[in-house]
């Protein structure tokens, strides 16, 4: 039965999950996760069935579009099981998933008969050394070959993710683009955000979206914006003029998208998160191991909801960056 939609008190409706399946990843970005991490218990991940009933309630509050993440949400056994129980749930008409693509050319096949929509892949560079410093991991070529085979089994609009930092990835922005051009994949380039596990971010190291795109404007075609389909997106659109393509810049430090954010987080061990630099939590595995019914769980969504701020801060002098980083969070 369908309750009130998830407003907040900046009349906000929130229309967007993303769930993370997992803290694991079998790679070590840098700007995610520390080189030596201890990972939680696995009793202490919620199992496939509390997700997928989190999901349910959600769904019964408006939420349409999940983002299944973690960690590295192809390391969580039986994935698949979870995917096709989100997308036969009632009002759910997205299920996208974020991975680092080493494993996609064996998981392809079998994410795309579960019904997973859509996919979104981490790419920041197509240079094995670069690929290497970032992810302090090698797997370049496993990442490729997913793609292809994400291709063959019938994915289409893969998008590519590529995390901008300055110092390191500006000669890799044509080549990315190039390739994403010749492939037929949407690239998203994402400014580096304060989300490192060694606290090493600083706003020097952050490679603007107005920057890339004057990059490829001046070494690929000419950019024009467009209109998204979608209201709460929060990448800025563009097209090739000459046809070739399409690209997004999510500006999220120096163009925050924060009055049109529909978002909200579900960390792999059951916290509720408002907003991905939310210094508040709100935990949903104690009340759902206890018996709690969908209407308590819902009830705590909507507290944790009204406690969300007009903004992230990023550009306030008073930011204090997430306790946690992304790979705990959820990317």
């Amino acid at each position: 039965m369908k309750s009130l939609p998830i407003i907040d008190s900046f009349g906000r409706i929130h229309h967007s999950l993303r769930v993370s399946v997992t803290d694991r990843c079998n790679i070590r970005c840098f700007y995610c996760m520390p080189e030596n991490v201890e990972f939680l218990p696995r009793a202490e991940l919620l199992s496939l069935e509390e997700l997928a009933r989190i999901v349910r309630v959600a769904a019964s509050m408006g939420v349409s579009k999940i983002r299944l993440t973690g960690g590295e949400p192809l390391v969580r056994k039986n994935l698949s099981y979870l995917i096709e129980s989100i997308v036969a749930i009632e009002g759910i008409t997205d299920v996208a998933l974020t991975t680092n693509g080493i494993l996609l050319d064996e998981q392809a096949e079998g994410l795309k008969r579960a019904g997973l929509h859509r996919l979104n892949v981490s790419l920041d560079t197509l240079n094995s050394q670069i690929f290497e410093k970032i992810s302090r991991r090698q797997g370049l070529e496993q990442v490729l070959k997913g793609i292809q085979r994400s291709k063959q089994v019938g994915f289409s609009n893969i998008r590519i993710n590529a995390v901008s930092i300055k110092g390191l990835t500006e000669t890799e922005i044509v080549p990315l683009a190039l390739f994403a051009r010749k492939e037929g994949l949407h690239l998203r380039f994402i400014e580096f955000m304060p989300l490192d596990a060694d606290r090493k971010w600083d706003l020097e190291q952050v490679l603007t979206g107005a920057e890339v795109l004057q990059i490829l404007e001046r070494d690929v075609a000419a950019l024009i914006p467009t209109v998204s389909t979608y209201p709460n997106q929060p990448a800025s659109e563009y097209r090739y003029t000459d046809g070739s393509g399409s690209v997004g810049f999510i500006n999220s430090v120096s163009e925050p998208f924060c009055k049109d954010c529909d978002r909200m987080r579900i960390t792999a061990e059951g916290k509720f998160r408002n907003c991905l630099f939310s210094s508040e939590e709100w935990d949903l595995r104690a009340p759902l191991r206890s018996g709690a019914s969908d209407e308590v769980i819902e009830s705590l969504i909507r507290v944790a909801i009204q406690n969300k701020k007009a903004g992230h801060g990023m550009d306030s002098h008073q930011f204090l960056p997430p306790t946690r980083p992304m790979y705990q969070i959820g990317g």
